[in-house]
């Protein structure tokens, strides 16, 4: 959910599409977003900076924009925290809580925030054409910024070198600040070393590996915990990619290994033989796409990253919940683009193998509707989405004699509706937006995504949150999730959960508003 602060952005004129505008996920209020970048904890409050255009809701002129929130749901839109200038554009970073001083930006007192970015200089500049790496500095907590003089403090005489995501990690010698940052175009993440957030020494590079047809993107770099064994921790990889994700377009993948402070070595269970070039999940490479681990395989969850200082030592993760191949061309006035939900990240073994689970990060579900215990023949109406509010929905079908059950989103009176359907036989699951609202505004929007997902004990287990333009699912636990967005028609409100071909067993439907 947003909320905006009058000075945040400029009063617009209300017309638009305000039935699309999420419940429960963040947007701006009339401008541009993508990237989440310098998610961090600090005093109290979540901060989630962002890829921004200050001047519009297209991509340009990139900035960094800013939200606040106490609950991980409830954003507030601040005014913009790191402008565009004449000199560079603001690309997407991270932001670490300096504790020791280490870079000298603030104090023992008050240590600083610091923001590392990717300055995209331009013409006439005398880094003109390239990416690099340059700092920013809060001693305020994160409501004003400061850039560095002596910026940028890592160049690489690139033009794709971008992304840098930077950890402090525990060393003989004590603490020492990690950066993994991408030179896209060679689809490697490069890993580099400091001391203090200022000198910066090569340590590593990892790739080609896995999915590798398109650029690659918003790195991450975190241990986890195996099956909550903290004496089995493995270290997970995230790296985005554009094009060449398992649904088309741009999506994130992951591999589990192990880091040393200087070199991420992947566990072979991780890796593909070679790389796929392929760019869709279609043609002779789809098989071996489908083979990568995903954070998601759905269409519209993209630049996935994590919170940094987060005191409770949950890993929480948000995307941006689009894709480049239709992104700016969205439906929506006057913002374009928003936010998935927070997740939190785990580690379960999985087919013998340590692998990711997500769950959403959700407020309190109240005003639940249970439908639980019975056998389903055809269709069974459930409660209307209304303005304002979003869906949660927890089921648990044993499919039994059904050739197909599932749900149906956004119901018009033509009959067509987003469907998310599992197939028994197939042992997968589809989400079908091809007549589901406004598909007809970009050519590459109308899609139907699937997943691989294996009954446990004969059950299917559901967590669906469907707010005003999108759906994400969590199946199984979370251990696959599929996010598409949809643009329902004004009026269009109506769900149902459905079992064709025979009966399925309903054990557990809960529907819960929230908002």
């Amino acid at each position: 959910m947003s909320s905006y602060l009058d000075d945040a952005r400029p009063e617009t004129d209300p017309a638009g599409t305000p039935h699309l505008r999420p419940a429960l996920h963040y947007t701006a209020r009339d401008t541009w977003l993508n990237d989440p970048n310098g998610l961090v904890f600090h005093r109290g409050m979540y901060h989630l900076y962002y890829q921004n255009n200050p001047y519009g809701n297209v991509w340009g002129n990139m900035s960094w924009g800013h939200a606040m929130s106490t609950d991980l749901v409830h954003w507030t839109e601040q005014p913009v925290a790191i402008a565009c200038d004449d000199s560079e554009d603001i690309y997407s970073g991270s932001i670490v809580v300096d504790h020791a001083n280490s870079s000298g930006f603030g104090s023992a007192e008050n240590p600083p925030l610091v923001a590392i970015y990717t300055s995209a200089f331009k013409p006439g500049t005398p880094h003109e054409g390239t990416q690099a790496q340059s700092l920013a500095y809060s001693n305020d907590a994160g409501m004003t910024w400061t850039k560095f003089a002596g910026n940028p403090v890592l160049t690489r005489g690139s033009a794709n070198f971008r992304d840098p995501k930077v950890f402090s990690y525990p060393g003989p010698d004590g603490l020492c600040w990690v950066m993994a940052a991408v030179e896209a175009g060679e689809q490697k993440v490069v890993f580099y070393r400091s001391a203090n957030l200022r000198d910066w020494e090569l340590a590593s590079e990892f790739g080609p590996a896995n999915a590798a047809g398109g650029e690659w993107e918003c790195p991450d770099l975190f241990p986890l915990p195996v099956d909550g064994d903290p004496d089995r921790t493995k270290w997970v990889l995230v790296v985005n990619i554009n094009p060449g994700a398992v649904a088309g377009g741009s999506g994130g993948q992951y591999f589990v290994g192990d880091f040393d402070g200087f070199t991420f070595t992947p566990d072979p269970s991780s890796l593909l033989d070679s790389p796929v070039y392929g760019t869709s999940g279609a043609g002779a490479e789809a098989g071996r796409l489908r083979e990568c681990r995903w954070l998601d395989w759905g269409r519209d969850y993209y630049a996935a990253v994590s919170f940094s200082n987060v005191p409770d030592g949950r890993r929480l993760m948000i995307g941006w919940l689009s894709n480049w191949d239709y992104a700016n061309s969205l439906p929506t006035f006057p913002w374009r683009s928003g936010m998935s939900l927070v997740r939190e990240v785990s580690l379960e073994t999985v087919d013998g193998r340590p692998a990711l689970v997500q769950a959403p990060v959700l407020p309190p579900l109240e005003s639940v509707q249970r439908l639980d215990g019975r056998e389903l023949h055809g269709v069974l109406p459930l409660p209307e989405i209304l303005p304002g509010e979003a869906q949660v929905i927890d089921a648990e079908i044993l499919p039994g004699a059904a050739g197909r059950c599932g749900f149906r989103f956004w119901e018009d009176s033509d009959g067509g509706a987003a469907i998310l359907a599992y197939d028994p036989a197939a042992g997968v699951l589809t989400l079908d937006r091809t007549d589901a609202g406004e598909t007809a505004f970009h050519p590459a929007f109308a899609s139907v995504e699937s997943a691989p997902v294996l009954l446990e004990d004969g059950v299917l287990t559901l967590r669906i949150v469907v707010d005003h333009c999108s759906v994400e699912v969590f199946a199984q636990g979370g251990k696959v999730v599929l996010t598409d967005l949809i643009f329902a028609r004004v009026g269009n409100k109506g769900s149902s959960v459905f079992a064709e071909g025979g009966a399925a067993i309903l054990r557990k439907l809960a529907v819960a508003a929230v908002d």
